[in-house]
């Protein structure tokens, strides 16, 4: 049962889906004003749907007129107003009507088109606002924000929930609107031809509200469950498609389908429920409304026996009653359509709320472009912090944060100095805090404690955009756009012209390959640049890197990842890269470092120990450890060190 409950947790937690109203006049508003651009095409749309009502009621009408004043006249019966405007001729009167109930058609179909066409439209212009600025609010989060975010549930505040919202202009609201115009035309027209047949036809709403309340209450709970399963699906099929190649390695294709069908298998529930439901609502619907028909013909059949009601009255009671309960059918679908719109943009406002937590100050200070950085007293976390433990972090001494338990440091202040056009390498055990070193310096997250400075400003201080342009960053894992690489390289920099482009390919040694290749610099790229090997794709990083001109240059295990022969291209581009700039190098190989100006030695959120390769290993510290444990076979040969040494770096 706790499994359960625990489970339970976790996915009511992962859905993020309000069950929500039908009707929020807060969303409501906020919505409409992403109509406000197109409100003459929605004005034209709400005129023809009014005027479309009004066509759809004439029909039947019509042909009462036609039965009563030309098929069946009866003496002592008021004749329909419109009688006086038509011929006394029988045949020419129907014709007249005729012609009239064709004309009322062709209205309706010709209203319909362009209501139709408009509004949907302008749903697909809505559309296109929306995610536009969605995807380009997404682009100004903060890192930490992706950390706690699946991809998925993201993926769907882009898709499903943006078409939930076009689903709702184009087939909900006006459309609502067009089912109460022409419910409300109907009432009048039965009620002025005749009050007990309109009461008779009229007598199983009651009964269809009640069935409506039952059918609205299941499909919320089944549409609420299938938008989570849909989100659970798309989460789990991003998550596993990126991690295909490990999946097949470790022979987990039989894990992860049974994982999947699970999933897959809410989602299937969730929709066979709600289809049970229609099964169940409509044919419920039409009992009722043949029902009202049955009704009308019994009491106007009376009626007409009885001479108070004229044939041409029942035939149109019956034709009102037929189409009296589509509207109220579809209104209880425009339901089910306002309640996920409202859901969904109830989820999409709470995202576009949601503020980054980095962001450029309201008056930004400039750098002085001379590359240093440095790093006061940094104390630094991943986890989100109480008002409490933010509070006590302010207050207390670096001992107390030392010593503290709840809160799992990373960097633990850390001090360290880089000069302009210096170049600096950061060794140390996995999670050491090597690469958060570097990703501070960028701020894709803020310290909670100390300052870092790029260009001796504090980074929160600085402009964004501004500062993050004097970084050029090659990772260990390169990332590749779907595009040519020659866009990948530039990354939309048009500033970088041609000359510029093939010169950085020349000096970080990829001419020979761009030249093997039949397009050269145009080659497509598929996503992630599948197609490449490690080492190509790393080299096109670093192109991708000089290119931008950076003013410093962070490499995190650049080299870790390629064979020796591209490890030495690799080197040979990195001597080039560094000269004239700053720089820092985070890697495995204590190789790749040895020329560095400054070595920082990371251990367990502390530095450790900082100076050049020499002076460490004259200091017989950690970074002599771990240099005799990549170096005791070809420097020391059989002999031992003499002391236990650490576990490699990571």
């Amino acid at each position: 049962m706790a499994a359960k409950a625990e489970d339970k947790k976790k996915k009511s937690a992962h859905d993020d889906d309000p069950a929500g109203k039908a009707f929020d006049s807060r969303l409501m508003r906020r919505l409409l004003t992403y109509l406000r651009p197109y409100t003459g095409h929605a004005l034209i749309s709400a005129l023809a749907i009014l005027l479309k009502a009004g066509a759809d009621v004439a029909g039947p009408f019509l042909v009462k007129v036609g039965v009563d004043a030309y098929m069946s006249p009866e003496a002592g019966h008021k004749p329909a107003w419109i009688v006086r405007y038509l011929s006394h001729d029988p045949i020419t009167g129907i014709s007249q009507l005729a012609a009239l109930y064709l004309i009322a058609l062709l209205v309706s179909y010709g209203l319909e088109f362009m209501q139709t066409y408009l509004m949907q439209w302008t749903g697909q212009r809505v559309m296109f606002d929306m995610r536009s600025q969605i995807f380009r609010h997404l682009q100004r989060m903060d890192v930490s924000f992706y950390d706690h975010n699946p991809v998925g549930r993201l993926v769907t505040r882009v898709t499903g929930d943006v078409d939930a919202l076009n689903e709702m202009f184009t087939s909900g609201v006006l459309a609502i609107f067009e089912d109460v115009f022409v419910l409300l035309f109907i009432v009048i027209v039965m009620v002025q031809m005749n009050p007990l047949l309109a009461l008779m036809t009229l007598s199983v709403i009651p009964a269809i509200i009640y069935c409506t309340k039952l059918f609205r209450d299941h499909v919320r709970n089944s549409y609420r469950r299938q938008r989570g399963a849909t989100a659970r699906i798309n989460s789990f099929t991003q998550e596993y498609v990126s991690g295909m190649a490990v999946v097949q390695m470790f022979n987990r294709e039989k894990r992860a389908f049974r994982d999947f069908s699970a999933v897959n298998d809410e989602n299937k529930q969730a929709w066979t429920d709600a289809i049970f439901a229609y099964a169940l609502y409509y044919p419920a619907v039409e009992l009722l409304s043949a029902t009202a028909i049955a009704l009308v013909i019994w009491r106007g059949g009376g009626g007409v026996l009885s001479g108070y009601v004229t044939i041409g009255v029942l035939i149109a009671f019956m034709q009102y009653a037929q189409r009296f309960f589509r509207p109220i059918q579809d209104l209880s679908e425009k339901y089910n359509i306002l309640q996920a719109a409202m859901a969904a943009a109830e989820r999409i406002f709470k995202l576009l709320d949601t503020a980054p937590a980095i962001q450029s100050p309201a008056q930004p200070i400039a750098g002085d472009n001379s590359g240093s950085v440095e790093f006061r007293n940094v104390w630094f976390t991943y986890q989100r912090l109480t008002e409490a433990q933010q509070v006590f972090v302010s207050s207390a001494t670096d001992e107390e944060l030392a010593a503290d338990t709840q809160i799992e440091w990373i960097l633990k202040g850390v001090s360290f100095i880089i000069a302009p056009d210096e170049t600096a390498a950061i060794v140390g055990h996995t999670g050491a805090g090597k690469t958060t070193i570097t990703s501070l310096m960028m701020r894709f997250y803020d310290v909670q404690r100390g300052e870092v400075l790029v260009d001796s400003v504090d980074v929160r201080l600085q402009d964004l955009n501004r500062l993050r342009r004097r970084f050029g960053v090659v990772l260990q894992d390169p990332f590749l756009f779907t595009g040519t690489i020659a866009q990948n390289i530039r990354l939309g920099s048009d500033w970088i012209t041609d000359e510029q482009l093939q010169q950085s390919v020349e000096d970080v040694n990829l001419g020979a390959f761009i030249r093997s290749l039949s397009n050269e610099l145009q080659e497509p790229v598929v996503e992630r640049g599948a197609t490449f090997s490690t080492g190509q794709k790393q080299l096109i990083s670093f192109a991708r890197a000089l290119a931008h001109r950076p003013g410093i240059l962070i490499l995190d295990e650049a080299t870790s990842s390629v064979d020796t022969e591209t490890e030495l291209l690799v080197r040979s581009a990195v001597d080039r890269m560094i000269t004239g700039r700053t720089s820092v190098m985070i890697a495995h190989r204590l190789s790749t470092i040895q020329k560095a100006d400054t070595i920082l030695v990371m251990h367990k959120g502390h530095l450790h120990e900082q100076g050049t390769h020499q002076q460490l290993l004259a200091h017989r510290g950690l970074y002599w450890k771990l240099y005799q444990l990549q170096y005791k076979d070809q420097e020391l040969g059989d002999t031992a060190p003499s002391v236990i040494p650490t576990p490699a770096a990571g």
